[in-house]
């Protein structure tokens, strides 16, 4: 009886530990890549602003190419809208909320399933020697403790994915 006790206290210690830290973690977070596509920047624009063309490069449109997608809106405006639904990506939307032709394309990123948040992401590009530099950014506010911890690898769990976004980019466009 003695160990139960033990291992009792010891779950509700470590579980108090777990808030407590939680409480002081960073309310935000932001992943930031970049590369440099030796393209023109009409293309490689047209390639990050169409969704049509987004769907060509994303790195989750390689992972699942079965996840349904439905496209709408003016395309490279305001208003043009990503949506899909897949079994592993889940179920989300982008839509495009402002633009500068050839330097900006600003979006609000909702996932809806397997759980709910919302994200800013931003392309921008500006010019480089070597072509365009491309830098893909997401960022977004930590609500709940679980956020915030998930917050501190959100770096890690999605660099890889906007490194490989980005190589596609760059192969598509030039």
């Amino acid at each position: 009886m003695k160990i139960l006790k033990i291992i009792l206290i010891t779950v509700i210690s470590l579980t108090a530990l777990f808030f407590i830290i939680g409480l002081f973690l960073p309310k935000t977070y932001r992943v930031e890549r970049s590369i440099v596509v030796n393209a023109p920047d009409s293309v490689v624009y047209k390639n990050i602003s169409d969704f049509n063309n987004f769907l060509k490069w994303n790195p989750w449109s390689k992972m699942e190419p079965s996840a349904k997608v439905d496209i709408s809106g003016p395309v490279s405006q305001p208003g043009h809208l990503y949506k899909w639904e897949g079994k592993d990506t889940g179920t989300g939307q982008m839509e495009i909320r402002k633009v500068e032709p050839l330097k900006l394309v600003d979006i609000e990123l909702s996932f809806l399933k397997p759980f709910e948040s919302t994200a800013n992401t931003t392309f921008q590009l500006d010019p480089n020697p070597q072509g365009i530099k491309v830098t893909w950014i997401m960022q977004g506010t930590n609500k709940t403790v679980i956020e915030k911890w998930m917050g501190l690898s959100m770096g890690s769990m999605i660099g890889k994915d906007f490194e490989d976004g980005l190589q596609n980019l760059k192969e598509l466009s030039e």
